[in-house]
């Protein structure tokens, strides 16, 4: 679960390496954002070769998350940092990174990041 000004590590390649939530789609009093969750977030350090630029806006799908989450089954997962992965603006939403980095959550997929979750390294 991550809120506004949460500063989130990027888990794939397209440059960016620190990034803070400023908005969190969803609704208009949504105060939250949970695992496979879109948010707005602009980029505070990113690599100068890198897709991603300092101070550019892009949308994030949240992958891991530090508070647990509680699952249908009965079980919470809990990760060790909150990270993201970048997105197009555009309705298929494909990563604009090629490589995924460390340990993605199941609720991805099932939200239709299919794309994303090849990529990883790992789904829990």
């Amino acid at each position: 679960m991550v809120q506004r000004r949460t500063k989130i590590t990027v888990a794939d390649n397209s440059g960016a390496q620190e990034m803070v939530i400023i908005h969190i789609y969803g609704g208009g009093q949504k105060m939250t954002a949970t695992l496979g969750d879109v948010v707005q977030c602009v980029v505070k350090k990113a690599d100068p070769l890198g897709i991603v630029k300092d101070d550019e806006l892009v949308h994030v799908v949240i992958v891991r998350t530090r508070k647990e989450y509680h699952r249908a089954d009965g079980s919470y997962i809990r990760f060790d940092d909150n990270a993201g992965v970048v997105i197009d603006n555009t309705p298929d939403q494909n990563p604009r990174g090629t490589r995924v980095f460390g340990p993605v959550a199941r609720e991805v997929k099932e939200k239709g990041f299919d794309k994303i979750a090849s990529l990883a390294v790992e789904v829990y």
